[in-house]
């Protein structure tokens, strides 16, 4: 039996979503409440500590970190594989995933928040706007430079940087004609990227990619698989759940 805990509008959801419907796999699709917090409380946190999504429990199993969700299932669930066949491609794997972690996974956060999730904390009192910041065990910091409002111009700008560095690094690895990341064979390097991509096409950001047409025929062959579509359902995307916010008066 599986469970994923998540939000639809995750971009960590949604890459384990993209893992579990390419593998074929049924699983309970446990949709949190975003609007009451319900990552937050007691119940949850006794699951993940971290009050962040998602988590799957694979029966009395409980499994949190999206990159270790991905590489949980394909040890378990080994077929379809989406992973290396070799130790040293497995390697290479895990350096892309690693970076993706590291660079353009967080980076995303700040675009997201600036210019929709935030709107949910402009009629909220400091009092309880702090105490929500206390509740994010691993987040508090991103929350306290977010000031209920927005990120500064200077991280505003290092995020972007970051995120176009990425599609620049893909679109460098992919110019040999390979489809995907490793090559011919699609695997967690690419369902770690491809939620990134996304958020930035609903943020109208696809301009960073306008000149780089292997990470574009990427993105467009992804969308194409049927795992896309139900990953991707309405009311996924920010877009579809937030009024755009006005950009700062110092954009």
């Amino acid at each position: 039996m599986l469970t994923l805990y998540n939000f639809p509008q995750s971009t960590c959801s949604q890459k384990v979503r993209l893992s579990l419907f390419e593998k074929g796999l049924e699983f309970e699709d446990r949709i949190l409440k975003g609007n009451e917090y319900e990552h937050l409380s007691d119940w949850y946190l006794e699951l993940n500590p971290n009050g962040v999504v998602p988590t799957l429990v694979h029966d009395d199993a409980v499994i949190i970190d999206s990159s270790v969700i991905l590489e949980y299932l394909d040890e378990v669930f080994p077929e379809p594989s989406l992973t290396m066949p070799d130790a040293v491609g497995r390697a290479h794997m895990r350096k892309w995933l690693r970076y993706f972690e590291e660079v353009p996974t967080p980076a995303i956060r700040v675009p997201s928040f600036n210019d929709y999730i935030a709107r949910r904390y402009d009629n909220m009192d400091d009092a309880t706007y702090k105490a929500l910041r206390d509740k994010h065990t691993v987040r508090r910091h991103f929350y306290d430079r977010l000031a209920k409002n927005r990120f500064s111009e200077a991280e505003t700008k290092e995020a972007m940087e970051r995120l176009q560095q990425s599609v620049d690094r893909v679109n460098d690895a992919l110019a040999d004609g390979r489809p995907w990341i490793m090559g011919d064979r699609l695997t967690d390097a690419d369902l770690c990227l491809l939620p990134t991509i996304d958020r930035l096409n609903d943020l109208g950001h696809a301009g960073m990619w306008a000149e780089r047409p292997h990470i574009a025929g990427w993105y467009d062959r992804f969308r194409q698989r049927p795992s896309f579509a139900k990953t991707y359902y309405k009311g996924t995307r920010l877009s579809e759940n937030y009024q755009r916010r006005e950009p700062a008066a110092a954009e």
